[in-house]
């Protein structure tokens, strides 16, 4: 599993690490390693190109609004990156869309709302059927 936050997520993407390994689910840490102000792109693309390519599936990031970051990571092309603030959108997500990357905004939920939302999140599948092909006619690469 890929982790990545800028500074206003980096206490959030902690608590988050520790949920994960006392779970025994293994995750890469894509920074950022302090909460010294820097930039969500240095650390959302990292972990978008770790999912795309397969070396780490899901993907959990966060920064302050969770927006910025979001749209970060949906530049690229293997990525769909979800913005849940609740449990029931994070399920909708995975459910619906066969979200990849799990946003939170960290600055906005409390922290054991987003351990919630994680564990909606990774015990969630996607139902295929109707939503397949809704998802094959997000473009790639392409323009409208």
């Amino acid at each position: 599993m890929g982790l990545c936050s800028d500074h206003a997520g980096y206490e959030l993407k902690g608590a988050i690490e520790a949920w994960l390994s006392a779970r025994g689910i293994a995750s890469k840490d894509f920074g950022t390693h302090s909460d010294a102000s820097c930039d969500y792109p240095d650390f959302a693309h990292p972990c978008a190109l770790a999912v795309e390519s397969g070396e780490c599936y899901p993907g959990i990031a966060m920064c302050g609004s969770g927006n910025g970051i979001a749209m970060t990571l949906n530049k690229h092309q293997g990525i769909r990156a979800a913005l849940c603030w609740t449990p029931e959108l994070a399920r909708l997500a995975r459910q619906h869309n066969d979200a990849n990357v799990l946003v939170l905004p960290a600055r906005f939920i409390p922290r054991e709302l987003a351990l919630e939302i994680v564990e909606a999140f990774l015990s969630t599948d996607f139902e295929g059927g109707r939503h397949q092909k809704r998802i094959d006619k997000i473009p790639v690469n392409t323009c409208l």
